[in-house]
């Protein structure tokens, strides 16, 4: 059985400050909580590589992988997936945006599964994923409604 996610969040923004603002991986330590870093390593077009790196988890480990994201920005869509897959076995990530009248919708698909000797099963990380989705995507909204309230 392999894992799935779906998160979504709805941050009241126009789609091309949300898109700008989520899509620049150099911002992403300021956008998200838990890396410490973002490094590009190539760009290939539309398709970036780049390494993530975590802060310490609560054992003091730091986690640190390279995965590859290629963005559509006419269909709104970001597909990714882990290239070093470390305990996974593979993970692929889809963002999804949509202008509402209320924003721009975020939308998350995670399908993953996790090695035999991973630290978790399928369950756990679904459970992870699902616990730290929205947590993170909350303060994406807020960090972008912020930088919206302030732009002209």
């Amino acid at each position: 059985m392999a894992g799935h996610t779906e998160n979504e969040i709805t941050i009241a923004a126009p789609v091309d400050l949300v898109w700008d603002m989520t899509n620049d991986l150099d911002r992403w330590p300021k956008l998200f909580s838990e890396y410490a870093s973002c490094e590009v390593l190539s760009r290939e077009g539309d398709k970036v590589t780049f390494r993530l790196t975590m802060h310490p988890d609560e054992n003091g480990k730091v986690w640190s992988w390279v995965s590859e994201r290629v963005a559509d920005r006419e269909k709104l869509i970001v597909r990714a997936r882990r290239v070093e897959t470390g305990p996974f076995e593979y993970m692929n990530i889809v963002w999804e945006y949509e202008e509402t009248p209320d924003g721009t919708r975020m939308h998350w698909t995670q399908d993953f599964a996790m090695k035999p000797d991973a630290p978790v099963d399928d369950a756990g990380m679904t459970d992870i994923i699902n616990r730290n989705s929205p947590i993170q995507m909350a303060l994406i909204r807020d960090r972008i409604e912020e930088v919206s309230c302030t732009t002209p």
